[in-house]
């Protein structure tokens, strides 16, 4: 699911690894891109897997505490009001900035360890920089089809949009308000 998820932003960043290795006098390029791809997705899948068994272990405690199934949808609120809020942070733009550079050190990418470092790297960070629409996943149902198009739609439009267009706080009000909106309903005012 992950996988699925990162593949449409990640293709612009392997497309500029491809570059910056052929550039850098690298043999296979394609080959090195690849791999970069191969180890950011595997980040993303142990990441993935992390994320299910979190949400997994809080749906049956929720199912056994009648108390916590009670508290979801303030908790579910407050989370979505942190995400995006997330959203707006100095950390939260450095990481997007991050995520859409290209390598930095040209000369350095003509082999294996520096491809796959490069997409460790990236695969990372840009695991922090999700986070925020990761948690949103989880609120909204991990395997839930409607919650993963909306939050891959949301990664890739903050990936691939002009820094300039300020999509990242765009998706923070939505998100915020949607917890705003839940942590209201949660207590009796909506």
């Amino acid at each position: 699911m992950m996988v699925a998820m990162m593949v449409p932003s990640l293709l612009p960043a392997l497309g500029r690894y491809h570059q910056a290795a052929g550039l850098s006098g690298a043999s296979w390029p394609g080959s090195l891109a690849m791999l970069a791809g191969v180890v950011y997705l595997g980040v993303w899948t142990l990441s993935g897997l992390f994320i299910f068994a979190i949400g997994s272990e809080l749906a049956a405690l929720a199912m056994r505490r009648p108390d916590l199934a009670r508290a979801m949808p303030m908790l579910m609120g407050a989370c979505l009001l942190t995400a995006g809020a997330f959203q707006f942070t100095r950390w939260k733009a450095r990481l997007l900035a991050c995520c859409r550079k290209g390598p930095c050190r040209i000369g350095q990418l003509a082999n294996r360890f520096a491809a796959a470092g490069y997409g460790l790297r990236l695969g990372l960070v840009c695991c922090i920089s999700c986070s925020g629409l990761v948690a949103v996943l989880l609120v909204l149902g991990v395997m839930d089809l409607r919650a993963m198009i909306l939050v891959t739609l949301a990664i890739t439009t903050e990936r691939l949009a002009p820094a300039g267009l300020r999509m990242p706080e765009a998706i923070g009000a939505v998100t915020a308000g949607a917890g705003g909106i839940l942590i209201a309903q949660a207590a009796g005012f909506v």
